[in-house]
């Protein structure tokens, strides 16, 4: 390229490696609407103003759900199935993966796994909860990956 650019890298933002959006199907969209709208922004996303039989969240990455088919809703979510197992989310802080499940928890969240160290690497500090369809989801500090 005759501007200096490379490949992968825009307006001195890096894009190589990293997710554009996630787009996730439900079986109740209303109740993962409301679920959404009281979790996300406590990590940090902002909703997207359209709305096009999906609803959108902005981070560093867009979190988007939309409803399932009427003939797949009662399917239900299986991390041992080929899929999604989970969705990881960065928390900036130990004290902010606490202050997530504090707030989960009076929100009335289904946590999985409380706050704690987890062996993966050092200093692995996340919280594990669920959406209303089942998927796990996690609040993750971990500084030795950034």
């Amino acid at each position: 390229m005759s501007d200096g650019s490379r490949a992968g890298v825009r307006d001195g933002a890096t894009t190589v490696g990293s997710l554009h959006h996630v787009d996730l199907t439900v079986a109740d969209f209303r109740r993962s609407k409301e679920f959404y709208a009281q979790v996300l922004p406590l990590m940090g996303f902002t909703r997207l103003p359209k709305e096009l039989g999906a609803v959108a969240w902005q981070g560093q990455t867009i979190i988007a759900i939309q409803p399932a088919k009427t003939e797949e809703k009662d399917r239900g979510h299986s991390r041992s199935a080929p899929g999604l197992h989970h969705l990881a989310f960065r928390a900036p802080t130990r004290a902010a993966v606490d202050e997530l499940h504090t707030r989960l928890i009076a929100l009335g969240i289904t946590i999985l796994d409380p706050p704690a160290e987890y062996p993966y690497t050092p200093g692995y500090y996340a919280v594990f909860f669920a959406d209303p369809d089942g998927i796990k989801l996690e609040y993750v500090h971990s500084p030795a990956l950034g």
